[in-house]
């Protein structure tokens, strides 16, 4: 039943979304309609009760609230089914850490994503876009999802590692993350461990995938501690192994959970970002026009990017800012209250999950109206973001992602690179749909390759598949 709950500050309303099934609870809507099942919560109410397998948990679905929750980062820790699915990942490391040792990690990684370090990249990431696109030809059939995770893959880990991971291993990271994406989704949405103890083909994957990451990793770290130090995350990680003095020194496990974090977040997030800007200009050709019209003014000759282009590029960024908007990668999350609080009016006992959308909250039209259309230009006007809150593509409060700038400007570089050279062009009768997995983004979009005016055709390989 749907109710009105007196909160401190208004009247918040407090609802339980339909559809229960015994034992899957909410998770077969969650599963396979999730998006049209988000949107349906805010008319059930601002706090919406949800069941994920056995357990009662919360949506949360006013953007004042998420807001409350996010900034309240004690009472309203990282926890529930998404993230205890993360620390079997990523153990301990920034993204998934508690509260109390967020701080100190954060300032330790924080470096390479101030401002002055994300400028210091720039070249790097332009560089990496022009290789993801440099072997395309015209009328190929490229495989654009797993180019621009490659791309992401490699800007990330020449960040982390320097040149670490050669094109093999690189390309083994990729295809493990492509798993361990598909397999953590619906541990979330259906916690019952037994499931997934099961010798299935898919729990083979997920298993295999991760064991691999995690030696990977360990053995990157066993060969920079042999070899000579390097100036790049892995090496500020090692020095602070031997401490200062001031703190304690870091973990071996630390620095391992750190790299596993920084590498999958790092690469899986903006890689569906771009892919997903991709689809979305094809289908949207003043848009592109506007986009290319800009690239060609501010990056004559097709040149790349660089830092100080990076003001120029105003629609470029507004492109960015839209596929944020509509097609968020990190689309839904939870928290775990650490005390008994009231929110919303309503007493949470210590130990409830809640939940949050930024695609919900992206979707709602009281927020961005007409918010199902990708509207670039919106991003144009003062007022864009809409109410105070409502536009959370990298969370908010003292947990917001510690690399969103850095993650801003690589995928302008990167879509401002490739759209200089290249037009995208969806296959006819394949316009892939938004697949929700640990993130929203098409997973597999194949699409053509058409020169941009002035730029070189290359070869004539013609109707193939790059294997980026």
């Amino acid at each position: 039943m749907n109710g009105s709950v007196y909160g401190p500050d208004r009247n918040w309303t407090v609802g339980t979304a339909p559809g229960i099934f015994p034992f899957f609870g909410h998770g077969i809507a969650l599963f396979r309609h999730p998006l049209a099942f988000l949107k349906s919560l805010p008319a059930r109410g601002d706090l919406v009760e949800i069941r994920l397998g056995p357990q009662r948990a919360w949506m949360v679905c006013h953007p004042d609230l998420v807001q409350r929750m996010l900034r309240d980062t004690r009472t309203f820790d990282k926890g529930g089914p998404q993230y205890e699915r993360l620390r079997a990942l990523m153990g301990d490391g920034v993204v998934t850490c508690p509260h109390a040792r967020h701080r100190r990690q954060r300032r330790m990684l924080q470096p390479p994503f101030r401002p002055a370090g994300v400028a210091g990249h720039t070249d790097l990431m332009a560089e990496e876009a022009a290789s993801a696109c440099r072997d395309w030809r015209a009328g190929q059939r490229v495989d654009v999802s797993a180019a621009m995770l490659g791309f992401t893959t490699r800007v990330v880990s020449r960040v982390l590692l320097s040149d670490s991971l050669d094109a093999a291993t690189a390309a083994e990271v990729r295809h493990c993350l492509a798993a361990i994406v598909r397999g953590l989704f619906v541990r979330t949405v259906v916690p019952v461990d037994a499931l997934f103890r099961l010798p299935t083909p898919a729990n083979h994957r997920y298993r295999h995938a991760v064991g691999r990451v995690h030696t990977i990793i360990d053995a990157v770290i066993a060969e920079r501690r042999r070899g000579p130090g390097r100036d790049d995350l892995l090496g500020t990680l090692l020095e602070a192994t031997r401490g200062d003095g001031t703190e304690p020194a870091v973990t071996e496990r630390e620095v391992h959970d750190q790299l596993v974090s920084l590498l999958l977040t790092g690469s899986e997030s903006p890689s569906m970002c771009l892919a997903s800007a991709f689809s979305l200009l094809a289908r949207h050709p003043e848009a592109e026009r506007r986009l290319h019209a800009e690239v060609d003014a501010v990056l004559a000759g097709g040149r790349r990017p660089g830092p100080e282009d990076l003001p120029r590029l105003v629609y470029t960024r507004c492109v960015v800012n839209e596929t944020l908007r509509h097609s968020p990668p990190g689309w839904l999350f939870t928290r775990v209250t650490t005390t008994d609080t009231e929110f919303a009016g309503r007493r949470l006992p210590r130990g409830t999950t809640v939940l949050y959308s930024p695609y919900l909250l992206h979707h709602d039209e009281a927020s961005f109206p007409d918010a199902d259309r990708f509207r670039p230009e919106r991003w144009l006007s003062e007022d864009a973001a809409g109410p105070q809150g409502a536009m959370i593509p990298f969370s908010a409060g003292g947990r917001k992602c510690i690399g969103d700038a850095f993650s801003m400007v690589e995928t302008t570089v990167a879509l401002a690179t490739v759209a200089s050279r290249w037009r995208l062009r969806h296959l006819p009768g394949r316009v892939p749909r938004e697949r929700p997995g640990a993130t929203l983004g098409p997973r597999s979009l194949v699409m053509a390759c058409e020169p941009r005016p002035g730029v070189p055709a290359g070869g004539s390989r013609a109707g193939s598949l790059a294997s980026p």
